[in-house]
């Protein structure tokens, strides 16, 4: 199917919505039919899981002349059994269930949703959604994978988005509802079937695995990040992860960007025509495995409905009371500036403050708002709570002047 992407592009889609690595190959095979015939008018090319979205100047490449030559590329692909992509094999270091994605978890839960089926655990909900006996067969499956990398950039800065190439690998999960507003950069994470690392701190939905090293280097080039590029990984690469502590991987990523270690690097090849084959001749033993896997999802999802937490809603907030508006004599209110929720109260009662000091912290819109003190003087009140919600304009901390 080709779309109009806005004015000066086409976004050709391919075969239905599903997961098949054979999708990806053929986008990669009109990609490449492209680049090799240089078209005057031809931006550049966007590759996706099973799209490819084609940039052009209509100046010098009409639109008409264009989709004459989709076609043409068409008719013109390589039989897609034969193809075959170079393909590395990057070994990298993961803490499983590291420090930062807990203390996101934890945060999640305050601020967010204290009750989702995904919390206080990702990796537990991860083992009961997909039919499995025991955390260990999640952190045995995890590092016995080779994920395959079909994109990058789908949540910033070169962030890959993979798929084990053993379907009996792939461990499907739904996404956070709502998303956090905080992610740890290089967290790794699962969504549906797909595994992301995330290649800078933001929101998120993916359920966390543990964290990595980093996927784009802005400052200095490497024995890793080469070519005058700043990320990382290549398309069709392949990720295979080993077992590091918090304190291992807090080193590795000091060291890491400066080039003082090196990842481990295998080239190899991937070809199509193998791995169909290799599909058909474990065909029964991935049809056992979806077959376990959708019954487990299809009973989490019922414990949902019944539970009530199927659909989640934010809970409302009443306007604040005239009471509560009311001050103290020689007192000012320091108010929220936008609604949100509280993250952290940095004040602390009876203590002076200089104006500009940081009092509390709130969480709007998956952004960090920090609340400072307008001017010098003593806290006197306090009239939030973190994990509660505020409106725009409720006083936070009353300030004795």
């Amino acid at each position: 199917m080709y779309r109009l992407s806005g004015d000066t592009a086409v976004l050709i889609e391919y075969g239905p919505l599903i997961l098949d690595i054979a999708l990806r190959m053929r986008v990669h095979a009109l990609q490449t039919w492209l680049e090799r015939h240089k078209l005057f008018g031809l931006l550049d090319l966007t590759p996706g899981i099973r799209s490819l979205q084609v940039h052009f100047d209509p100046r010098a490449l009409p639109l008409e002349r264009l989709l004459e030559i989709l076609l043409r590329a068409e008719s013109e692909l390589p039989n897609l059994d034969d193809i075959e992509v170079p393909s590395r094999i990057v070994h990298l270091p993961l803490s499983w269930e590291d420090e930062s994605t807990l203390l996101a978890i934890r945060k999640y839960m305050q601020i967010v949703r204290k009750d989702a089926p995904w919390c206080p655990s990702n990796i537990e909900f991860i083992r009961r959604i997909n039919g499995l006996d025991t955390i260990a067969d999640v952190h045995r499956i995890a590092f016995e994978a080779s994920y395959l990398v079909l994109a990058l950039g789908d949540v910033y800065l070169g962030a890959p988005v993979a798929t084990p190439v053993d379907p009996r690998h792939r461990l499907v999960t739904t996404k956070y509802n709502p998303a956090r507003t905080w992610t740890p950069e290089n967290a790794v994470g699962i969504g549906g079937a797909y595994l992301c690392v995330y290649g800078m701190e933001g929101p998120g939905g993916y359920q966390f695995i543990g964290r990595t090293c980093q996927m784009w280097n802005r400052y200095k080039q490497t024995a890793d990040f080469t070519d005058g590029h700043p990320w990382l990984l290549r398309f069709f690469d392949q990720i295979r992860f080993y077992p590091v502590s918090n304190a291992e991987l807090t080193q590795f990523r000091e060291d890491f960007p400066q080039g003082r270690v090196k990842l481990r690097i295998e080239e190899t090849t991937f070809r199509l025509r193998d791995y169909q084959k290799f599909l058909a001749e474990n065909a029964d033993s991935i049809a056992a495995f979806k077959q376990q896997q959708q019954a487990a999802f299809e009973a989490e999802r019922h414990r949902w409905e019944i539970s009530g937490q199927l659909n989640f809603s934010e809970p409302e907030t009443s306007p604040a009371s005239a009471d509560a508006t009311a001050l103290p004599p020689n007192c000012s209110a320091v108010p929220a500036h936008i609604p949100g929720n509280i993250w952290k109260i940095l004040a602390t009662p009876d203590t002076e403050v200089r104006e500009g000091d940081p009092l509390v912290i709130l969480e709007s819109m998956k952004m960090e708002v920090t609340v400072v003190a307008s001017r010098p003087g003593r806290v006197r009140e306090i009239r939030c709570a973190e994990g509660r919600p505020v409106n725009a304009g409720e006083t936070l901390v009353v300030l004795e002047t």
